[in-house]
């Protein structure tokens, strides 16, 4: 469904359809999805034989009304995470990516990849992909999680009854992973798959963003770290309990990371792995997913969230790189005002991330109106792809509302640099007629590092409350440099890639840098209904749209860590993942650069080291950094703006 002109439409939110259809279904099935799942669905548990021998245990839910002649397509969804709950007689409470789905009714699988609770075999994180495998069969034969899906699908084609032999596939994060990797088993059957939140590559998400450690998700590696010696049922993996919820304290006072391996993590394989493995080397470059996406030729619908902390990288790489790989495939991407995974939930009719409202009804939309129709037309339907459904469902943050385009990136947007000045000033004009030298500085103290948030209640666990959080507390930091736009006069809508392009220099020999996007908020913004805390004032709010890290000893190779040369101008351009979001009439653009994020990001000790995972204590020391913006040496933020 791909064109060559570009073309947008504007969709307003439906306030008033909504409330009506919910009113409807409510009326129509007045069942709960628990008792509707038990009503209308059959539960068999299976194990499924690879073709190595290994057994992956396996739960099929079919429709009781499915026969020789009426039959239905199947859905699968492969997790590390657990297809629980465990039992033939032990139902979820819901099957399917959505209630809307499940009342739709489908086949619905579930399977434990390898070495993950009930299922044979062990465990490794991120699979790498085997493109030529050359043994097919047999105890040792090439597996990987395409064969293991080939081989699953192939299984359920052949056993599971009443089957119309099309299958679609979804996952959200690791499972999505699991979707886009299983995407590549090319097996006739799978005619569709929604890939929702998945992981591309270890090293640029999730657990790494641009090389740099996600220490927010110190708590999580056991989750990851730790094989089970035979299938179970039961948990066999144990969270670090710190002896405080202050996670900005706890990780300050533990020291270097080499004290959390001491403490925590000797037997963790995958910390032990990052330890090992400080660079963008073989080990890491084997799980990146995207080089392998190619002769994709089943539908592929990616979703993703504005503001999900944990995988954002990864659903605007999989679909930008199956649309280069793959043209004239059904390729389709959606990107809504959601944190992870938020998309599949209905817990709240508001839809709101931290303190912004975007309005109501938004993940209801999404699984009525763009997901259930997207199976629905390849499983079901005609197939053909047809569905109605744009190239690219795009949620504005700013507008709050979606839009639609025909193309993504948009060809048509106009590449401008909003420029640092002198004085925190911030312009689409570059600076002119000024010293070489002009520039800020600031003293950056690992000791001291800038918290990336200021609520420590969610330091402790995965962090997601901080992607449009409010950033007053960082801007009054003297280690974070402030540059700001004049009030805008007209909206600005910013929609596509985003690329930092920084003029530095430091004291040290090695340097962390983050750079932040903020909508600043008119002082006569009033507070919505809907606000979590009564202490919050959105009067001046200053919302993160984006923002992301970059060291500078990868500056040149991922590969090949370099270490700076104190006092001497470097450039440094890398890239912050997309956004799409209208800075309106009122408000003011704001840009951040600081070099801590703490604790979501390890620090960086600012003495270079060849492994930064093993540095000391005493490698750890102040350093100076400057950012030039001079008409010799410009610095700032390439944006995509939509007209």
């Amino acid at each position: 469904m791909k064109t060559r002109f570009f073309k947008f439409v504007t969709i307003a939110l439906l306030t008033i359809a909504l409330p009506i259809i919910a009113k409807a279904q409510a009326n129509t099935l007045l069942l709960s999805d628990s008792a509707f799942v038990r009503e209308n669905y059959t539960k068999t548990e299976v194990q499924i034989p690879m073709r190595d021998g290994t057994k992956l245990f396996t739960v099929i839910y079919t429709p009781k009304d499915a026969g020789a002649k009426n039959t239905y397509p199947m859905m699968l969804q492969r997790t590390c995470y657990s297809v629980a709950p465990y039992g033939a007689n032990e139902y979820k409470k819901l099957v399917g990516p959505s209630s809307a789905a499940m009342r739709e009714k489908y086949i619905v699988v579930y399977q434990d990849v390898r070495g993950r609770w009930m299922s044979e075999g062990t465990f490794t994180n991120m699979t790498p992909h085997i493109a030529d495998k050359k043994v097919k069969s047999g105890k040792n034969a090439d597996v990987d999680e395409a064969s293991d899906t080939y081989d699953t699908i192939e299984w359920l084609i052949k056993n599971a009854q009443n089957n119309n032999g099309r299958v679609g596939q979804w996952g959200i994060s690791y499972p999505g992973f699991y979707a886009i990797a299983g995407a590549l088993c090319r097996h006739p059957a799978l005619k569709a798959s929604s890939p929702q939140a998945p992981i591309a590559d270890f090293f640029f998400d999730d657990f790494h963003h641009n090389g740099a450690m996600v220490l927010g998700y110190f708590s999580v590696f056991p989750l990851f770290g730790v094989q089970h010696a035979a299938p179970t049922s039961k948990q066999w993996y144990e969270f670090v309990k710190p002896p405080t919820k202050d996670g900005y304290q706890f990780m300050l006072e533990a020291g270097p990371l080499s004290t959390l391996t001491e403490r925590y993590y000797n037997n963790n394989f995958f910390w032990k792995e990052h330890f090992d493995h400080p660079n963008y080397d073989e080990f890491w470059q084997k799980r990146n997913l995207l080089p392998h996406l190619t002769n994709v030729k089943h539908a592929i619908m990616t979703v993703g969230g504005w503001f999900d902390a944990e995988d954002l990288y990864g659903p605007l790489n999989i679909y930008k790189t199956l649309e280069k790989n793959n043209p004239g495939s059904y390729n389709t991407i959606v990107m809504g005002p959601f944190g992870h995974g938020d998309w599949a939930r209905n817990n709240d009719p508001h839809t709101m991330h931290n303190h912004i409202y975007f309005g109501d009804s938004i993940s209801t939309f999404y699984q009525q109106s763009i997901e259930a129709p997207f199976f629905k037309h390849f499983l079901k339907g005609a197939g053909d792809g047809k569905t109605g459904l744009p190239e690219a469902y795009m949620f504005d943050t700013g507008k709050k509302l979606w839009r639609t385009f025909a193309e993504y990136p948009v060809k048509a947007a106009q590449k401008r640099t909003l420029y640092f000045h002198s004085g925190g000033k911030l312009s689409f004009t570059a600076p002119s007629g000024v010293s070489d030298s002009t520039m800020s500085d600031f003293v950056s103290d690992p000791a001291k590092p800038v918290p990336h948030t200021e609520d420590r209640t969610t330091t402790q666990w995965i962090p997601r409350p901080y992607m449009s959080e409010d950033q007053r507390f960082a801007s009054s930091r003297p280690d974070v440099l402030v540059f700001q736009t004049d009030t805008l006069t007209e909206d600005i809508t910013l929609g596509g890639e985003l690329l930092a392009m920084l003029n530095f220099s430091t004291s040290g020999t090695d340097a962390d840098w983050i750079v932040k996007l903020i909508d600043v908020y008119p002082g006569w913004t009033e507070n919505h209904p809907y606000l979590p805390h009564k202490n919050i004032t959105l009067s001046g709010y200053q919302q993160m749209v984006r923002s992301e890290i970059m060291r500078s000893r990868f500056r040149k190779s991922f590969e090949k860590p370099e270490a700076l040369k104190p006092h001497e101008i470097t450039p440094l351009n890398f890239r912050l993942q997309d956004c799409l979001h209208t800075f309106k009439k009122g408000h003011r653009i704001m840009i951040h650069v600081q070099s801590t994020c703490f604790p979501l990001f390890d620090r960086n000790p600012q003495t270079f080291v060849e492994n930064i995972y093993k540095a000391e204590a005493k490698d750890y020391v102040r350093q100076t950094h400057r950012i030039y913006h001079s008409s010799k040496y410009l610095s700032g933020l390439q944006v995509d703006v939509l007209e």
